[in-house]
């Protein structure tokens, strides 16, 4: 029998949906690839939005602290999978999230 990931029963299940309605509401990049992710689209398109755990569960994260979850594309999302982020060359590389991010259409200025 397959073992039920932590985010997928009792209370850890109600934190994630609390935890996902306040992400849905609050961004609206993909924290993966970092374009704009259209809510309206419902799955199983692949542009449709889902949540993605930054640390994957399977590589110890939390299943429902917001601090680990982002909105994401299904598409960018499936090929993350449960792949950590690696950078290369840590002294050149900023952390950015989406409330790094401008809200704005025009990139012109970033």
């Amino acid at each position: 029998m397959a073992k039920q990931r932590a985010d997928h029963k009792g209370t850890a299940r109600t934190e994630f949906e609390r935890a996902k309605k306040r992400i849905l509401k609050t961004q609206s990049v993909c924290g993966i690839c970092g374009l704009p992710v259209d809510k309206k689209i419902k799955y199983p398109d692949p542009m449709s939005a889902c949540i993605d755990h930054i640390i994957p569960l399977a590589k110890g994260g939390h299943p429902f602290d917001p601090d680990n979850l982002q909105l994401a594309h299904s598409m960018c999302n499936r090929q993350k999978s449960d792949k950590l982020v690696t950078v290369l060359f840590p002294e050149e590389a900023t952390a950015i999230n989406n409330n790094d991010l401008p809200q704005s259409a025009d990139w012109r200025n970033y």
